[in-house]
């Protein structure tokens, strides 16, 4: 073990396992790193060097070396911990140490902040690939050349991933990969049989697009240990997507909403240029994607898609096919097992078919959504035990089919990426030009929403210019949490208790009824 990577090798001594932008690696080099990563950390955790949740921290973009690290510590039976690649020091130290992670595994791009949230986290270890210049980083070649390239033991015990999802006090929650999205096993034999049984395993040459600190990408990375060769972008850009399936025939990928923008807006001639004829399922997650885009996609793919509605809290809890989309256009699907879709009204009774309400779930098996370090926010997404809802408003057909049609709870949705207004709300107010903000979330085109700060200025002769309020918001917070634009206004329309309706805030803005004073472009 991992004797996926040998067998693969004898059978095609010389075809890739794994690409990113800079190399090609055979299933030779993929099984001897993937051993000595595994080795490595194995012999850290025997030693109580990864402490008792057993947990290595990930804060790197994507690349060959990432996926390595996090499928090192999954065969080393560690808990891989991924870091948005975007978050300040900061904002990284908070989860290596609410995570418990004993050891972070950095890129050239987040080197530097990747040592700062280290030291200020207290972890000892921090380890990085083409990093030469930065102090305090150990050498990924020079470290991995330590590692045994002998098997690691097969009762290895398989432990999920520990992600992160921003919470609506500012705070990102951690939450494990649950159970519908994590192989489980007793031990690694069960773990790597039970990924080659898996929906993706059947295909080809899978394609990861989306960064790999969300669950889908992350999932997608995992199935080069079902012996499924994978091609792994740095970064989405649309032509260079196109050309990836191109030439090297994938056939499977997860993506969201605005990656298939982005790849309709292309040129008609450059478009023409690629064959993407060998692509064989493409999820998409993230978002509910409109409905002339998710009809163009199919008209140029073909009925290749499959929508994969749900979160990382929980994993799908609605799918539907191409063929059952171009019959029930716009939904995001049934329910699958364990989970059941029902409507409720404000006091959770449920109303009938066709109606609308805010949209929960039943978990059959009464798990729901948890999250480990916050008994609280468990007990605030779960109104009845196995009962949860993802935020949404819509209505179920008589046909079991969900339809969203709007969100009930503050968070944005922003090319698949979830945001949550608190976070720059909480910093914005402390800005001394600033008396009151409030930022929500509104229609986007390309990004399906995006968000926007409504702020009451101090003195409204002086308002603070946009590029102060940028610049300010950024040096405390990552940019795609920051609004991308700013509007000032008269009033927030706070009510007697000094809350703030965010859906009649976004309503009167999208309608007009919010006298701006002027329009301030934010982060872009």
């Amino acid at each position: 073990m991992p004797r996926f990577a040998k067998e693969r090798a004898a059978d095609d001594p010389t075809g890739f396992a794994l690409v990113d932008d800079d190399r090609e690696l055979t299933w030779a080099e993929v099984d001897e790193a993937l051993n000595r990563c595994a080795n490595l950390l194995l012999d850290a955790d025997r030693a109580g060097r990864l402490g008792p949740a057993h947990r290595i921290a990930v804060f790197a973009e994507n690349s060959a070396e990432t996926a390595l690290a996090h499928l090192g510590g999954l065969l080393a039976g560690a808990s891989s911990v991924p870091v948005n690649f975007h978050l300040t020091a900061a904002e990284a130290a908070y989860i290596l140490t609410d995570s418990g992670s004993r050891a972070v595994f950095v890129g050239p791009e987040t080197a530097e902040r990747g040592v700062e949230a280290a030291r200020e986290a207290g972890v000892d270890t921090v380890i990085g690939w083409e990093c030469d210049d930065v102090p305090g980083v150990t050498d990924w070649a020079t470290w991995l050349g330590g590692g045994r390239i002998d098997d690691p033991p097969d009762e290895v015990v398989p432990r999920p991933n520990l992600l992160y999802t921003s919470g609506t006090t500012g705070r990102p929650k951690g939450t494990e990969l649950p159970p519908t999205m994590f192989a489980g096993g007793t031990d690694m034999v069960e773990h790597l049989e039970a990924l080659a049984q898996g929906g993706f395993a059947g295909f080809g040459t899978h394609l990861v697009v989306g960064p790999m600190y969300h669950t889908g990408p992350l999932s997608g990375m995992r199935l080069l240990c079902a012996g499924v060769p994978s091609v792994i972008l740095s970064k989405f850009d649309a032509e260079a997507t196109l050309a990836a399936i191109d030439r090297y025939r994938t056939e499977s990928s997860v993506m969201v909403p605005t990656h298939f923008v982005r790849m309709l807006a292309l040129p008609a001639e450059v478009r023409a240029k690629y064959d993407v004829s060998s692509m064989k399922l493409m999820a998409h997650t993230g978002a509910k994607c409109p409905v002339d885009v998710k009809a163009e996609m199919i008209k140029w793919f073909g009925p290749v898609f499959r929508d994969a509605y749900g979160a990382s809290e929980v994993g799908t809890v609605c799918s539907i096919s191409s063929e059952e989309w171009l019959e029930h256009p716009g939904s995001v699907g049934r329910s699958v097992p364990p989970f059941t879709a029902v409507v409720l009204d404000e006091e959770l009774r449920e109303v009938p078919a066709n109606t609308e309400g805010r949209l929960f779930f039943r978990d059959s098996t009464g798990r729901g959504i948890i999250y480990p370090n916050d008994a609280e926010k468990t007990a605030a997404s779960n109104p009845e035990p196995g009962l949860f809802t993802l935020g949404e408003i819509g209505y179920v057909d008589p046909d079991g089919f969900v339809y969203i049609t709007d969100r009930f709870s503050d968070m944005v949705v922003s090319g698949g990426v979830n945001i949550y207004p608190a976070e720059a709300e909480q910093l914005l107010i402390d800005h001394p030009q600033v008396a009151d903000v409030g930022c929500v979330g509104v229609p986007h085109p390309d990004m399906g929403e995006k968000l926007i700060g409504l702020v009451m200025p101090a003195d409204p002769a002086t308002p603070p210019s946009p590029d102060e309020l940028s610049s300010w918001l950024r040096e405390r917070l990552s940019h795609y949490k920051c609004p991308r634009d700013y509007h000032v206004v008269d009033d927030l329309g706070r009510n007697t208790m000094g809350k703030i309706n965010k859906r009649k805030l976004r309503d009167a803005w999208l309608a007009g009824d919010i006298r701006e004073l002027h329009t301030m472009k934010g982060t872009p």
